[in-house]
């Protein structure tokens, strides 16, 4: 039987117009190259990782989708931006760190980093403002921003330095310090490396895409860059599983983890604070022997009999028994 080839720009197409929709109808010239016939579960799986979610049909000039309703494309979802509107005490904010950098004679560029970003293109107005650094520690650029406040007359407030602790997936110090009423977060881009039979990391400077890589899922690892006033999507999927609704890593699955098995408990978080749905592969690796076992273990090392049942019976619930 053969097989019509689908257009990678077809795809795109494909993806564009069903978002948040329960029906979607495009030309069948838009999607797929030549003649032939459709093979359902394959195009399901490469429209968004689900294989059973979907319906297909066509005719001579249209090609229609249909959603079930487990479907993880939900028409309620929230509008998602592509651009970043900030408060009014937000453009302060970041106009003291650009000034800052300015002042002293930096050439850092500032980042925001994770759920910040996440929120904002949301719409959701968010607290937790993380900075990334491409050149300097989050201590001393602290220091450089209480230097320059205080020469303008602005209050200053004293830093504190966040040490890592690899028990709680956090592998390197980060400064946190309160500006404009903000409590802002700084740590420098990163990039981790594991030595042979070590989940601990050894955190060099990364650059920015390392440092969007290594995060556990796509929807966190978007930066907001404040000295372009651009969003900045490295993985090059981001937005698109935010309009779609999907929990995917950046980087295989499996290997995400293994490195961090905790990030399984935090899939099923996130998919439920959002209604969001997890990522087929994303599934099948939780479900991975070694990462149960690993899983278990750590839930186990690092939290109470309480709370480590609770944990195992969220994540149960959703890949099954541990």
């Amino acid at each position: 039987m053969k097989l019509s080839k689908l257009k990678k720009s077809g795809l795109a197409s494909l993806r564009s117009a069903f978002s948040g929709r329960l029906e979607c109808r495009v030309s069948r010239q838009q999607v797929f190259a030549g003649e032939g016939n459709l093979c359902p579960s394959r195009l399901s799986k490469e429209l968004l990782g689900y294989p059973s979610f979907y319906r297909f049909s066509s005719s001579r000039e249209n090609f229609v989708v249909r959603a079930s309703e487990e479907s993880p494309l939900k028409p309620d979802m929230p509008v998602i931006n592509e651009t970043i509107h900030l408060t009014d005490t937000e453009e302060k904010l970041f106009g003291d760190l650009l000034e800052s950098t300015r002042k002293a004679g930096l050439t850092t560029t500032l980042r925001c980093a994770g759920g910040w970003v996440r929120d904002k293109l949301m719409g959701r107005e968010s607290l937790d403002i993380d900075i990334a650094l491409d050149n300097m520690l989050g201590k001393d650029f602290a220091d450089t921003v209480n230097q320059y406040l205080e020469s303008h007359g602005q209050e200053t407030h004293s830093v504190a330095v966040i040490m890592s602790n690899p028990d709680q997936s956090k592998h390197l110090e980060t400064a946190r310090m309160k500006i404009r009423g903000l409590w802002v977060d700084l740590v420098n881009l990163r990039s981790e490396e594991y030595a042979h039979n070590s989940r601990i990391p050894t955190m060099t400077f990364g650059t920015p895409e390392q440092d969007a890589l290594r995060r556990d899922f796509t929807i966190n690892s978007l930066f907001y860059n404040i000295n372009e006033g651009v969003v900045e999507d490295l993985t090059g999927r981001g937005i698109a599983d935010m309009k779609q609704g999907i929990i995917r890593t950046p980087l295989p699955p499996r290997e995400t983890f293994l490195d961090d098995p905790l990030r399984v408990l935090r899939a099923v978080r996130f998919a439920s604070r959002f209604g969001f749905s997890l990522e087929h592969s994303l599934v099948q690796a939780a479900s991975d022997e070694k990462v149960r076992y690993i899983f278990g273990h750590d839930s186990m090392a690092t939290a109470s009999p309480v709370s480590s049942s609770l944990f195992l019976s969220s994540v149960s619930s959703t890949f099954g028994t541990f």
